[in-house]
Formats: structure tokens, C-alpha cells, sequence
């Protein structure tokens, strides 16, 4: 555990909330504790663009589609109704609302992800559509559809440029004079076992009537009684270079997943500024140090990449890379995030496991971790409990690849 760090009372700076972390789950929470009244200071060695940050990105999937875990498509819904409303809120569209394909090499049966998301999202009144292999080569003409023989268009979902998104929570931030401290956490500091704020790098000492780890995969760097729950995953990146813009652009190209449970492998249209298209796999990945600051990508990343291309879309299966990288997760092996009172430290939360689906979720984290803070009753977060080891399942979360 850190050390008890006994700091002189002269030079404290006080607070009701300290937020160690400035990505998604931390900027969102402190937004939110500010907007019900408290004083907050965020806390981080570099604000955004952190070059290291999983939440450091152009784009991030906004997508309901989790199989017939209705918590989530519950979750995401509410999600998706607040990217729009924080669309019309910003006067611009940071949320791309392409629709969603969800595209098999088989025909989808009872059972597989594909099939559960269509059963379960439509039994909740959203109206997705099935295709046929006919239907794919028509509206989705850049796809193969001699691989890809089946699927779902789902017209709720798409993308939001996570960059961009972040400049403006930062900004609502400032707005808020919500108080941004550019350092790291050096130790947390206790009364007993009461953790009552920490000290800077830079030599502050923070005091805080509650303070909130919301520090991604260096969670367990302040909490090493995590480090059997969340670690760090590197999982591969791809930015083409493609000629056909438009067949890979609204509305002949969408949001996709492809046979995701079992390929790993989804993608976006053609990004409206950077005019790339980007690839990713979401599975396994490798476990990274999330300090190391050169991801690099495998060669067998990259031959899975031409292949899934060859198969998928053929006319691009020698498309320029212009960027690759390793995508960084704060994983949790069910893909739960945490987000809980610490239960033998009065005054100490963590809200972190984001595990690669967990920006989607951004209008709706901030109140999710305020009321765990609080203690406020809510519906969802019993699933994100304290724990110190995951329940022995390969994952809870659907689309996830999970390779042996």
C-alpha cells in the first residue's frame, strides 16, 4: 500500500473531491461532481492529448450491440441518446451516427453474437434490419459479399472523434473552474486507514474529503491490491490510405463489426477530417507496459490485417498504412469495468477497466461514478463492484475475440 505522507498544514490545498486521472471516467466524473456542487481538482501529469491515454484517439465505436446482455444495450441506448444531445449542445457533430453493420461469414443462428444482438435489440424496440448476401452487396457494395452472406444494419450506433470530444469536456471543465493540477500522484495520504488526499510530484499536498482513482492502466500503480484485476492490453491499430473514398463513406459504408466474436475485426467509414480509414481488432491483445511510450504492432499483426482486407474488402487489400499502433486497454478478464468504494479505505474510490468499450459510455459514466461515490442507488452498478480477482470466465462482454 502507499505510504503515509504527513504534510505541513500551511501549505495544503483543499478540496471536496480529488480525481486522480484525466480520461474519460475522470473528466466525465468530475464534471458531473461539479455540477452537483462540489469543489474538484483533476489531477494529471499531462491533460489531454496524453500521448499514452487509451482515451487519446480519433475516433471510438458508439454501438449497442452486446449480444443479449441487455445491461449494456440498456446502457449504450442511454448513451447514445446523450452523444446526440451533446451534439446539438456543442452546435457541431462529434458524433457520426453511421448506423452499425454487424456482417458473418455464415448465416447467423441462435446462440451467436450476431444473432443476439438482432433478437435482443429488436425486442427492445430498435429497429434493426436483417440482410441477405443480396442485400450487403447493394447498400454495402465496398464489402465482399461473396464472404460475407448475412448480417444486420442497425440505424442507432456509429462513431464519435474521441479527440475532439475530449477537447470539449476539457473545456466544459474550465468552464466549470474545475480546478486542473498538471502533475502525478506521488503517494495517497491517510488518517488511519481513511485516505484523506495525496501529494504531488511537484510537491502539493492535496487534501480531499474523497478521493476517486480514475488513473486508467495505472490504477494499480496507486492501488497494487488491483494489479489481479486491471492490467494493460495492447491490441493493433490500423489508418489506410484509401482511393475510393466514397465507397467507404456515408451512406454506402458504415460503423461495422465483422463476425467480430470470432475475427476480432471492426472498422469505421472514412474519417470526415483526417480522410483516413481506420481499422482495429478488438481480442486478447498483449500485455504492455502502458508507460513504454513505442507501441509497436507485430508483423502478424499486419498479415492479419492483409487478410481480413483480402477477404473483406478486396480492393483495398494493398491500401497504404499511414499509422499503426497498439490500442491501450485497462483490462479486466470479464470486461466489467470497477467502478466502487474502496471497502477497507473510508474516503477512496475507483472508477477504471474501461477494457476497450468503455468511452461509448461517456454521458453516462459521470453520474454512474458519482453515485457510486455517494452511494446513491443505481440500476447498473452492482455489475461494477469492488473486487481483487474476476470470476473465472474467459469474458463477459460479447463482441470480445477471444483466442486461445
Amino acid at each position: 500500500m502507499c505510504r503515509t505522507i504527513i504534510a505541513h498544514p500551511s501549505v495544503a490545498e483543499q478540496t471536496d473531491i480529488l480525481i486522480v486521472g484525466a480520461g474519460i471516467f475522470g473528466t466525465t466524473a468530475a464534471i458531473e461532481f461539479a455540477s452537483r456542487g462540489y469543489q474538484v481538482i483533476l489531477l494529471d501529469e499531462v491533460f489531454h492529448p496524453h500521448p499514452l491515454a487509451a482515451s487519446t484517439d480519433i475516433s471510438k465505436v458508439v454501438r449497442a450491440e452486446y449480444g443479449s446482455d441487455r445491461q449494456y444495450i440498456e446502457m449504450a441506448l442511454k448513451s447514445i441518446d446523450g452523444f446526440r444531445t451533446w451534439n446539438k449542445a456543442m452546435d457541431k457533430n462529434l458524433f457520426h451516427e453511421t448506423g452499425i453493420c454487424c456482417f458473418t461469414i455464415e448465416e447467423m443462428s441462435q446462440g451467436g453474437f450476431e444473432y443476439d444482438c438482432y433478437k435482443t435489440l429488436r425486442q427492445m424496440g430498435v429497429d434493426v434490419e436483417r440482410l441477405s448476401k443480396d442485400d450487403i452487396a447493394r447498400r454495402f457494395p465496398a464489402w465482399n459479399h461473396d464472404s460475407f452472406v448475412d448480417g444486420t444494419f442497425n440505424p442507432v450506433g456509429g462513431y464519435v472523434e474521441s479527440g475532439k470530444l475530449m477537447t470539449h469536456l476539457f473545456e466544459q471543465v474550465n468552464q466549470l473552474s474545475i480546478r486542473r493540477i498538471d502533475s502525478k500522484l506521488e503517494h495517497l495520504t491517510f488518517s488511519g486507514m481513511a485516505v484523506t488526499g495525496g501529494t504531488t510530484r511537484s510537491g502539493l499536498n492535496l487534501v480531499a474529503n474523497h478521493t476517486l482513482i480514475a488513473a486508467g492502466a495505472w490504477t494499480p500503480d496507486f492501488l497494487p491490491e488491483l494489479k489481479n484485476i486491471l492490467f494493460s492490453t495492447g491490441h493493433p491499430v490500423f489508418h489506410l490510405d484509401v482511393s475510393d473514398k466514397p465507397w467507404f463513406s456515408p451512406p454506402h459504408f458504415a460503423t461495422y463489426m465483422a463476425d467480430i466474436a470470432r475475427s476480432g475485426w471492426y472498422g469505421f467509414p472514412v474519417h470526415p477530417t483526417e480522410g483516413i480509414l481506420k481499422i482495429g481488432r478488438h481480442s486478447n491483445g498483449v500485455l504492455i507496459n502502458a508507460d513504454a511510450p513505442e507501441r509497436l504492432v507485430q508483423q502478424t499483426d499486419e498479415e492479419g490485417l492483409r487478410a481480413f482486407l483480402t477477404m473483406a474488402f478486396p480492393s483495398i487489400a494493398d491500401a497504404r498504412i499511414v499509422y499503426r499502433r497498439l490500442c491501450l486497454y485497462c483490462d479486466t478478464e470479464s470486461g466489467d469495468f470497477l467502478i466502487d468504494n474502496h471497502p477497507e479505505r473510508p474516503g477512496l474510490s475507483v472508477a477504471s477497466g474501461g477494457s476497450g468499450h468503455g468511452f461509448k459510455f461517456a454521458p453516462i459514466l459521470g453520474r454512474l461514478i458519482a453515485d457510486s461515490v455517494e452511494r446513491i442507488p443505481n440500476e447498473w452498478l452492482d455489475r461494477f463492484k469492488w473486487r481483487e480477482q474476476d470470476e473465472d470466465v474467459l469474458s463477459k462482454e460479447a463482441s470480445r475475440h477471444r483466442s486461445d
